[in-house]
């Protein structure tokens, strides 16, 4: 039961947020970018957004992202983009309710047919872990969905969340350990992101920091 209401609340969301998607996708002109740290003093290099549902900003050192309603997710995306990379980030849940959803997107692009894809590489506030793709408004979970992990730091904490990609290969790290490893062949290549959401409740803040991007030959 957990498992079917986290991914329910899930699916509403993201159909509800792609339209903003569709913007920030279309803006990330630049081309296989080098390697990239950000301690987020500023903005710079990213679409950063706030409207009634979230607000997505720079604050003291951090890229934070408030969720004001549940059933939403908001992100902010990078203006460069990458094929294959090791990508580390420290990811803290400020506040709000455990029963939320953090984590990286990767590979963010338009299709041939001119629709949106993305990977998303995600924790739970309650200690659950998922890699999914989205292309052309279809989800598809790679592995299973919500893997519980002891792995992932409960609660009001700071979790380091690492992802490598190498061609077809991905893998989940979180806190040094390997959670999901998979496989897809769909998406070759495009911006990076950060985002947080809500399901039941509203009220999740989730701030990012020390992000390290290495490209992989």
């Amino acid at each position: 039961m957990k498992r079917q209401m986290k991914l329910g609340h899930r699916l509403r969301g993201w159909m509800l947020a792609l339209a903003l998607l569709a913007t920030a996708v279309g803006c990330s002109s630049i081309q296989e970018s080098g390697p990239w740290e950000d301690a987020f003093d500023d903005g710079a290099g990213w679409h950063l957004s706030a409207d009634a549902v979230a607000d997505v900003n720079v604050a003291d050192g951090e890229l934070v992202v408030h969720v004001f309603a549940p059933g939403q997710i908001a992100w902010a995306m990078s203006e460069r983009r990458w094929s294959d990379l090791r990508l580390k980030v420290e990811a803290t849940h400020v506040s709000g309710p455990d029963d939320n959803e953090y984590g990286v997107l990767l590979r963010m692009s338009k299709t041939s047919s001119g629709s949106d894809a993305f990977y998303a590489f995600s924790i739970s506030g309650d200690g659950y872990a998922r890699i999914a793709r989205y292309e052309g408004g279809t989800w598809t979970v790679l592995g299973s969905d919500w893997v519980p992990s002891p792995a992932i730091h409960q609660g009001e904490a700071t979790n380091l969340l690492e992802v490598v990609a190498q061609g077809p290969a991905f893998e989940f790290i979180v806190n040094g350990q390997s959670v999901l490893e998979t496989e897809d062949t769909v998406l070759k290549t495009g911006g990076i992101g950060v985002y947080a959401g809500a399901f039941a409740e509203g009220g999740v803040v989730v701030a990012f920091d020390n992000l390290q991007v290495t490209p992989l030959p």
